[in-house]
């Protein structure tokens, strides 16, 4: 008797993955010339729900992403990735088509690269705007700033809460309240007690990254990424919203240079909610 043939690969069925596909969504990363970057896969896979399709063997995924919850008005998709072994084969559109159906009537946004805008076009998604990645050596200013930071106390997070409300438009305490927890360090810019920003610096590969990036203006903005580059020695990393051209060209003359861009690009809404003008970076490119 003849054995039944395998499945092709874009028919084998997605799955929710857990906390124990950490190391296979790692490898994934990896495959794919990114950081293995598990502390952030950890947060995603926490804070929101994972998809994956595992290899037919049983040794890993052929591909996996995140979808991250903000309530009825938004989730975002983030970190999708095929193995680079079963590429152009189809999976990704199929595994965006499962999470679509699984989102319902949910709006979606993401950050696309460019290898991957048309598979999102083709599905509807429409790009709203853009981040450029600048990453480097950041030197900072002879002159000190004139804006207060300071390191996040415990007894911040509410009010970090209600800044970051009217920015982002949706309420992100579940991932705010994991900040602590997944950065190495937390600052807040403070002016007469009243809140005025806050950022995160994180581990990725052997750099930091900065985001969040939530900040008054752009003289606050600067603060805040000053004073948290000055707490390392790695290199520094940040994915900034380019309508922030003042921001990137300072961060540009700071020494760090321009990377790669990516696509803000939204589904079943006709562009991401809340203020852009204080919104400086996303905590990832995966969870907005």
């Amino acid at each position: 008797m003849h054995s039944p043939s395998p499945l092709p690969l874009v028919d084998l069925p997605v799955r929710r993955l857990t906390r124990g596909d950490l190391v296979s969504c790692a490898d994934l990363s990896e495959d794919r010339g990114w950081p293995r970057d598990e502390h952030r896969w950890g947060l995603l896979l926490s804070a929101g729900t994972g998809y994956g399709i595992a290899e037919p063997d049983g040794k890993g995924l052929v591909a996996a992403c995140v979808v991250t919850p903000y309530g009825p008005c938004l989730a975002a998709v983030g970190m999708l990735l095929v193995a680079g072994r079963h590429a152009r084969q189809g999976i990704a559109r199929r595994l965006m088509r499962h999470v679509m159906e699984e989102t319902g009537s949910t709006p979606l946004a993401l950050y696309a690269t460019p290898e991957g805008q048309r598979l999102y076009e083709e599905l509807g998604f429409a790009q709203v705007g853009r981040t450029e990645r600048v990453l480097g050596r950041f030197r900072a200013e002879d002159r000190p700033s004139a804006v207060t930071t300071r390191p996040a106390a415990a007894d911040d997070l509410q009010a970090m809460v209600r800044l970051d409300l009217p920015v982002f438009g949706i309420d992100r305490t579940h991932i705010i309240a994991r900040l602590p927890a997944f950065s190495d360090r937390l600052r807040v810019a403070e002016e007469n007690g009243e809140l005025t920003g806050y950022a995160a610096l994180w581990p990725s590969g052997d750099a930091h990254v900065v985001g969040p990036l939530i900040a008054r203006d752009t003289a606050t903005a600067k603060a805040l990424v000053t004073a948290l580059a000055a707490s390392t020695g790695r290199p520094l990393r940040a994915d900034v919203d380019a309508r922030h051209e003042e921001l990137l060209g300072w961060l540009v003359e700071r020494g760090l240079e321009p990377g790669s861009r990516t696509a803000v690009m939204t589904y079943g809404i006709e562009d991401l909610p809340g203020d852009a003008t204080r919104r400086f970076a996303p905590l990832t490119i995966a969870t907005g």
